[in-house]
């Protein structure tokens, strides 16, 4: 669980979805919405599904059950893994 005193998460959206045409834009909405600029997004296809990665270094704690929140939501989504991969506690000016 992320402390509240940890202002920024570095994270990873590891999703897996139905390969279906506007996915992709679809999944960058929750990120847009919020004003949040993505560092790494990586996709592919495998057979009928998309392998999606969506990460960033230094996303505000507090949006990251949002985000994850609206991934599961889109239709198509089959599952998604949030990945932290450690707190960011100042960024450089």
């Amino acid at each position: 669980m992320l402390s509240a005193s940890v202002p920024f998460q570095s994270v990873l959206f590891d999703v897996v979805a139905d390969a279906e045409p506007g996915l992709l834009p679809r999944m960058l909405v929750p990120f847009a919405r919020r004003d949040l600029a993505l560092d790494q997004v990586k996709a592919r296809r495998s057979g009928g599904a998309m392998l999606v990665t969506l990460g960033m270094e230094a996303m505000p704690s507090e949006m990251v059950h949002r985000v994850e929140g609206n991934l599961r939501q889109i239709v198509g989504v089959r599952r998604v893994e949030v990945v932290l991969r450690g707190a960011v506690r100042a960024l450089a000016a």
